[in-house]
């Protein structure tokens, strides 16, 4: 297995994107989450991981930034431990299209469509690692979550609170995780229904996927 040293998101990075603002104002800054990137490659395609522990941002639970990948680029997640909730929204402006969220145990799997912010939350006691595979080409894209002050919905201890700053938001809808790791990886290209050149790395990457989910097990003691 590959050395990562892990890029760190600490609270500060998560300022334009938190629910209790009054409460960072005094809050002392700390690590929120850690990401691995390129743990592997094959192809096309980059093994990344996360590693969030359950700190509370003030009333609201751990989560990542939240970001959306560039053009058509879709992306498989599977959480390795703990378990996690994947908040998905589609919009345009202050306008929300849609807007999901996929709560998923251990080996569970899911997939983040195109043109989807996706954001990662820690709704348990637990360290949360999730594992994600993504194209090469992929660029994430952060700034519309920030003008916006975060997703247009908020995991609280009081349960899912709306962004006041969104104009339009509908009823939040939840759907089920994959119980299994895909047949095809062709969605992972940047075409619109997926391209042949990520399938190619497709049996590497399920052979390989058993390794790979047991890297950096002392992460946790952070």
């Amino acid at each position: 297995m590959k050395k990562n040293k892990p890029e760190v998101r600490y609270l500060k990075d998560l300022k334009k994107v938190i629910y209790g603002w009054k409460w960072f104002k005094t809050a002392k800054n700390f690590p929120v989450y850690y990401m691995h990137r390129g743990i592997k490659k094959m192809d096309e395609l980059r093994y990344d991981m996360t590693v969030m522990p359950p700190n509370m941002l003030g009333k609201e639970f751990a989560k990542t930034k939240g970001n959306r990948n560039s053009k058509n680029f879709r992306e498989l997640y599977t959480v390795l431990q703990g378990k996690a909730i994947f908040l998905m929204q589609k919009m345009k402006g202050r306008i929300i299209k849609d807007v999901m969220a996929v709560r998923a145990g251990k080996e569970a799997w899911v997939i983040v469509p195109p043109k989807y912010y996706v954001i990662s939350i820690n709704p348990s006691k637990n360290v949360l690692k999730l594992g994600n595979w993504v194209s090469e080409k992929n660029k994430n894209i952060y700034k519309d979550m920030e003008k916006m002050r975060g997703a247009c919905y908020y995991y609280t201890k009081s349960g899912w609170i709306k962004n006041k700053n969104y104009e339009k938001v509908p009823k939040l809808r939840f759907k089920k995780p994959l119980k299994s790791f895909p047949k095809n990886l062709d969605f992972l290209g940047d075409e619109p229904n997926g391209s042949s050149s990520s399938a190619r790395a497709q049996r590497r990457v399920k052979k390989r996927f058993i390794s790979l989910t047991r890297p950096f097990r002392g992460l946790d003691k952070k």
